[in-house]
């Protein structure tokens, strides 16, 4: 907070966000912090710039409550994930999209760090697809591992039913087989030492 002493470039006044596609407001946030703690905030908001002056922003891609977890982290430094594990990994992962987006690389790490936390039975399957569709390599590894590692539990969870991405489909069906052949291999090692 202490870069927003003393820089007249800093804009002045609050702004509302409509947010998502039904326009949800989220009223009354200082401009200056929001600059002072993302690059694009400092964008937008700077001189030149329609939004420098304008009391509403628009933001389509989003939902409300992840953003509002944005902006609350930006004025707070207090990351807001939500209760409950699958709302806790949902979030981390819309807000992480965010925080790429609106260029706060703490958030983004902090939510990487959360989602790696949150694998579990229930969320390792969305967050595999998430991870893929995303090219984050190590939530990748670590979702493979937990579904082949726990496969009973996150088919009980009802895991392979989450299943929508062909891809990811085709990756585990490989962990399988490959799972399978390191067996047979050391089924094989065995019949040769017992003879």
């Amino acid at each position: 907070m202490g870069k927003m002493c003393g820089d007249a470039t800093l804009p002045q006044g609050m702004v509302t966000f409509l947010v998502g596609d039904d326009e949800e407001r989220y009223e009354h946030v200082t401009k200056a912090i929001l600059c002072v703690r993302s690059v694009f905030f400092r964008t937008m908001f700077g001189i030149g710039m329609k939004e420098r002056d304008a009391a509403e922003v628009t933001v389509p891609n989003a939902d409300l409550a992840s953003f509002t977890a944005l902006v609350r982290y930006l004025c707070t430094d207090q990351l807001d994930l939500g209760e409950g594990e699958g709302e806790q990994a949902r979030r981390a992962l819309v807000l992480r999209q965010l925080a790429q987006m609106y260029q706060v690389p703490r958030l983004e790490l902090l939510c990487a760090q959360a989602l790696q936390e949150r694998v579990g039975p229930a969320s390792a399957v969305p967050l595999l697809e998430a991870a893929h569709t995303t090219g984050d390599g190590r939530l990748l590894a670590q979702c493979r591992r937990f579904v082949a590692d726990h496969a009973a539990e996150v088919r009980a969870s009802g895991g392979v039913e989450q299943l929508r991405d062909l891809g990811v489909a085709k990756g585990l069906l490989g962990d399988a087989l490959d799972q399978v052949a390191e067996l047979e291999g050391a089924m094989r090692a065995l019949r040769v030492a017992k003879d």
